[in-house]
């Protein structure tokens, strides 16, 4: 591994600590229990700040867990600045607390008002239910704005891997509809194209935590009928245009096979018209975010990620 993949000592660290975490065989629910047990390694004790605060959004035919992240103090007057937050787990594994370790300290760093959606996961729902949950918190977050002391007009949409991938379609769907756009998508190595095509995937077939293989795994659980597999709402790179979308800061780990994903769609947007800033995270794997402690280039990635969600907040009328 060290050898073809030249990792940091933080990051071979990370990579020993996180295959501890292995599944008793081979079923989804092992696999859920070894994710949830790494997910709790990784995630610091509560400390009181942010305030938390657990909701149910009632859809049609499900509900939908959410996990509210206040900062302390009084919000601004038009209400808090909002990151609607999608966490990943390729469709499968995560939940509203496998993403506790990221969600808690964007809502003091970024002085925004966090919300995680607990979508539907796969196999048992298949696509678009994520994608539906993940729009239907959108609105919820649009309608319900001032009970819960949000600025609708200032509603990031973010998410990392799966999530991400979610972000983007969510923020695609939304392009031309009546209401409030997304101020800004911000995307940590998203998944965004289908067909495994760019270079990415051959250059980093079998990296650690997350391999080509595994990417195709997740996809037949996600989305089984290969019909679905040129629609935005999955692969938003399938999109003809990006044009009128938001925003976007999209970071991808060097070592991913995911990376070109993150870095075409940036291209893309720019080719649209759209401000879109791509950072490359030098030496880092796929799910790195969880090293933010412990890895000073995860540490860097996650500061740029704040820092534009911070700008994305900034009201456009703003001298």
């Amino acid at each position: 591994m060290s050898k073809r993949y030249p990792l940091a000592a933080a990051m071979r660290a990370f990579v020993e600590t996180s295959n501890t975490f292995t599944a008793a065989d081979d079923s989804i629910g092992a696999g859920r229990v070894a994710y949830d047990a790494l997910c709790r390694h990784f995630t610091p004790a509560r400390s009181g700040d942010p305030h938390i605060e657990d909701r149910l959004l009632q859809a049609p035919g499900r509900n939908i867990g959410l996990r509210l992240y206040r900062p302390l103090g009084d919000a601004p007057a038009g209400g808090w600045p909002c990151v609607l937050y999608l966490h990943g787990g390729g469709w499968v594994v995560g939940g509203l607390d496998s993403h506790e370790f990221v969600a808690a300290p964007l809502a003091r760093d970024a002085r925004a008002l966090v919300v995680v959606a607990d979508y539907r996961l796969a196999p048992e729902h298949v696509f678009p239910a994520a994608f539906d949950d993940s729009l239907a918190a959108w609105d919820y977050l649009q309608e319900q704005a001032a009970e819960l002391g949000l600025d609708p007009a200032r509603v990031v949409v973010a998410g990392d891997s799966a999530g991400g991938n979610l972000a983007a379609a969510v923020c695609l769907a939304l392009v031309g509809r009546n209401g409030h756009a997304p101020a800004g998508q911000a995307l940590i190595y998203p998944a965004l194209g289908i067909e495994q095509n760019l270079p990415s995937y051959r250059e980093n077939a079998d990296a650690p935590l997350l391999s080509s293989a595994d990417i195709a795994l997740y996809l037949r659980l996600y989305a089984p009928d290969p019909t679905s597999h040129r629609d935005p709402r999955l692969a938003p790179l399938a999109a003809d245009s990006l044009a009128g979308l938001p925003p976007a800061f999209v970071a991808v780990a060097e070592f991913d096979p995911l990376r070109d994903d993150g870095r075409v769609y940036a291209e893309r947007l720019r080719e649209a018209g759209v401000p879109a800033h791509y950072h490359l995270g030098a030496g880092l794997l796929h799910s790195c975010l969880r090293a933010l402690d412990d890895c000073p280039e995860t540490a860097r990635l996650y500061r740029a990620f704040v820092d534009a969600i911070r700008s994305m907040h900034i009201p456009a009328d703003t001298p």
